[in-house]
């Protein structure tokens, strides 16, 4: 089965309100198909009809995450930022010599004459 979803060109759509997402209760968090076509198309994505179940089912279920989340008792926890104490561990930001094109060379994976050869990012 090949399921596709594209760019879409076409102009993005007025952008969901808090109205429109305040009807899915802490509850009800199942996508419908006309909703996950919603998002496919505030992505600017065009996806097929193949595609839209799979999705629903997989944003519904991290929507139901996110509800376990808020059930979560947080009274009493202070916020944090990290998880832990530790400040940076990096060194200092020093200007030094750049390395030279055969150092960078020797240390890429994969040289290609005096390139760098990487995977395609785009197909």
């Amino acid at each position: 089965m090949n399921k596709r979803v594209e760019v879409d060109a076409d102009p993005i759509p007025k952008p969901w309100t808090i109205a429109d997402l305040s009807r899915y209760s802490m509850s009800d968090t199942r996508l419908t198909a006309d909703d996950v076509r919603h998002i496919a198309t505030l992505a600017a994505l065009r996806i097929d009809d193949d595609a839209v179940e799979e999705m629903r089912q997989q944003l519904s279920d991290i929507f139901g995450h996110f509800t376990r989340l808020q059930e979560i008792d947080t009274e009493g926890s202070e916020p944090t930022s990290h998880t832990t104490d530790a400040n940076t561990v990096l060194r200092e930001d020093v200007a030094s010599e750049p390395m030279s094109r055969n150092e960078v060379l020797s240390n890429a994976p994969d040289p290609d004459g005096e390139f760098v050869r990487v995977r395609p990012v785009l197909e």
